[in-house]
């Protein structure tokens, strides 16, 4: 899925993540229960994948619709769901005019864009005065330890999770590019979560997260961050 601005974001070959990539369940209460969405808004998810998430937000009545890097993923998610406004992207330029969006959504997705810049002025240029970038990323210091065990190599895995960023990096860039920033406290300590630990550290999995609940530890140190950026008129 390697394309030029964005990398794959494909499992490791030996792991089934359902349907979809990522934490479905801690992504939903975010949107849910977290920050909320709008009725009526208008919404693109960038990274929409095999087109879940998109169906979901259908289904509940919004104006959504998804870009995506890989071809074969936007095939997959019209054979599940039908035909999803899903359009194909080669990079970080959004082929939409300036404000056509209340919200922005990405899933494990910013951690794998080479021009993290590029895809934010994209980002900002794409919403409404006050829309709001609403994301998922996993932090830089915890998944650089995670990565690391799950491929057994220090750098196989560097190329594919090349824009990782850590809790004061992550804040920084998004005040550049002029959003105000508010992370959000979201359980990820779902099934998956748990599933796939199991999976790349076995038995020792749960009397790992009983001494180390991710869920537990202060913001910065989280494993993943769940962003509310919001577009400041400041500029």
């Amino acid at each position: 899925m390697a394309v030029v601005g964005v990398v794959g974001r494909e499992p490791a070959p030996d792991f089934e993540c359902r349907d979809e990539f990522g934490n479905a369940d801690a992504n939903l209460h975010f949107l849910r229960h977290a920050v909320g969405l709008q009725p009526g808004s208008r919404i693109l998810e960038v990274g929409s994948g095999r087109g879940s998430l998109l169906h979901t937000l259908r289904k509940e009545g919004f104006d959504a619709r998804g870009v995506e890097v890989n071809e074969s993923l936007i095939a997959d998610s019209r054979r599940l769901y039908g035909e999803l406004p899903v359009q194909a992207v080669k990079g970080p330029l959004l082929p939409f005019p300036d404000a056509a969006f209340d919200t922005v959504l990405s899933f494990d997705v910013f951690e794998h864009i080479r021009d993290s810049d590029a895809h934010l002025r994209e980002v900002r240029r794409v919403l409404t005065p006050g829309g709001r970038y609403l994301f998922q990323t996993p932090n830089r210091w915890t998944n650089t330890i995670f990565e690391t065990f799950r491929w057994r190599s220090f750098t196989s895995w560097r190329p594919d999770h090349c824009a990782l960023h850590s809790y004061r990096q992550l804040r920084g860039r998004l005040e550049r590019h002029g959003f105000t920033v508010r992370f959000h406290d979201v359980p990820v300590v779902t099934e998956f979560f748990v599933r796939k630990l199991r999976h790349y550290i076995g038995a020792p999995a749960p009397l790992l997260l009983r001494l180390f609940n991710p869920d537990r530890l202060p913001m910065p140190l989280r494993t993943n961050f769940y962003v509310e950026a919001t577009k400041s008129d400041a500029r």
